[in-house]
């Protein structure tokens, strides 16, 4: 079973800029969301994969992806998945043992920046940039498949 273990932050200030080693834009939709399971398409560049994703146990998870064609991924996306479709710019920033994944929202979330990194187990330690903000593991507002439904333009901050 593939398992997924990550946690989530905020992003406190800009210094995470000059640290980028590689970036890629990534827009994606929801097939399905629900208490058991998400069902993920996601366009990265010029691949396209689904993914899905089981609930969450704290900050691990199943997860399955599978590359799928392109020209699929698409029609999926403009026929099938719940609006607005995320849309966001993925910085990857190497740190330490780590590589971390940094997401610059735009669209219906512009605005939002978070940072993730996927570690091998649920102790696992790491050392945090000085970049790192609040720590929103556990707050399902910031899950992708929430901000959907919830983008972050409309909320009360």
């Amino acid at each position: 079973m593939g398992v997924e273990i990550e946690r989530k932050y905020l992003v406190a200030n800009s210094l995470w800029q000059a640290r980028v080693e590689s970036s890629f834009h990534i827009t994606q939709g929801y097939l399905s969301r629900g208490e058991g399971a998400s069902i993920r398409i996601r366009l990265i560049d010029d691949a396209a994969v689904v993914t899905i994703k089981g609930a969450r146990d704290g900050i691990q998870r199943a997860e399955y992806e599978y590359p799928i064609p392109r020209e699929d991924a698409e029609e999926m996306l403009a026929t099938l998945a719940r609006t607005p479709l995320i849309e966001k710019t993925r910085h990857l920033i190497p740190h330490e043992d780590h590589v971390w994944e940094l997401d610059v929202f735009e669209g219906a979330n512009a605005g939002l920046i978070t940072a993730e990194i996927e570690l091998s187990s649920i102790e696992e330690a790491f050392k945090k940039p000085e970049w790192l903000g609040k720590d929103v593991s556990d707050d399902v507002r910031y899950g992708n498949s929430n901000l959907v439904g919830n983008p972050f333009t409309e909320w009360d901050r």
